[in-house]
């Protein structure tokens, strides 16, 4: 008898493990705006959000428990505003800017206490940001128009000089400055486009925080089949077909 022999075996390359989700720290007054991003980043393979926070003092505590690979921080919030937090954050994680606030002051101040990027909402898509919140992390800046158009204006010599501002010692204890004073309406001149009633904001912010038909009927007392009229006029206005399309528009990130 012959001897058998085997056919070769084809090498085939080792399977390469998928890499893990992003983790990230979300830190925004606005209830709305972070359980719209947590919606949306977490609904993604390559990203997770692993904490919430509403002030510069929770996002610090909360950065401290969880090491995030990326803090997502809003400039003004009340108490602990997002400014002053930032010298201390950056030295847990880097750190994204994603405000509505694109003053020239701010954003240089951003930029020179470290924060790795600068993006305004309703400047960006989602993809547009796992991208630069990924880029932000490996050290590459990330900045969207408005904020560079700020930037700009500074190098041009057009904005008024201002004195260095001394970086806050590391405390326990942060002191707020003016900025949290100042905070604007959030969301309201680039939400204004769409046009919606003030019945229709109010239904649209209660769908972007992830309530169902359902629970929005009871807290504005009125009908489900109400609520669906309100959410088919809201779709129309909004040029969407789908909740996630209608909050990644509200919130700026589509």
């Amino acid at each position: 008898m012959r001897p058998s022999h085997s056919a070769p075996r084809p090498d085939f390359p080792a399977p390469v493990p998928a890499a893990p989700p992003l983790r990230l720290l979300v830190a925004d007054d606005n209830p709305v705006v972070r359980a719209g991003l947590t919606a949306l980043l977490s609904g993604r393979p390559d990203t997770t959000v692993v904490a919430q926070a509403a002030d510069g003092r929770a996002a610090y505590e909360a950065a401290v428990r969880h090491r995030p690979d990326v803090i997502l921080l809003d400039v003004r919030m009340p108490g602990v505003d997002g400014i002053s937090a930032l010298p201390h954050l950056v030295r847990l994680a880097p750190v994204m800017m994603l405000t509505y606030s694109h003053e020239t002051e701010t954003v240089r101040e951003a930029l020179r206490l470290g924060a790795g990027g600068y993006l305004v909402h309703g400047e960006f898509t989602t993809e547009q940001l796992v991208r630069a919140v990924r880029d932000v992390r490996e050290g590459r800046p990330h900045v969207t128009p408005g904020a560079a158009r700020a930037l700009l204006t500074t190098l041009r010599g057009d904005a008024p000089a201002h004195a260095a501002l001394q970086q806050p010692p590391i405390e326990a204890d942060f002191t707020p400055p003016s900025l949290s004073q100042l905070q604007p309406s959030v969301g309201q001149s680039f939400r204004s486009q769409f046009r919606l009633s003030t019945r229709e904001a109010e239904i649209m912010d209660l769908i972007a925080s992830g309530m169902t038909n359902q629970q929005i009927a009871a807290a504005c007392f009125i009908s489900e089949k109400t609520v669906k009229n309100h959410i088919n006029r809201i779709f129309a206005k909004l040029h969407t077909t789908t909740r996630s399309q209608a909050t990644a528009k509200w919130l700026g990130v589509a």
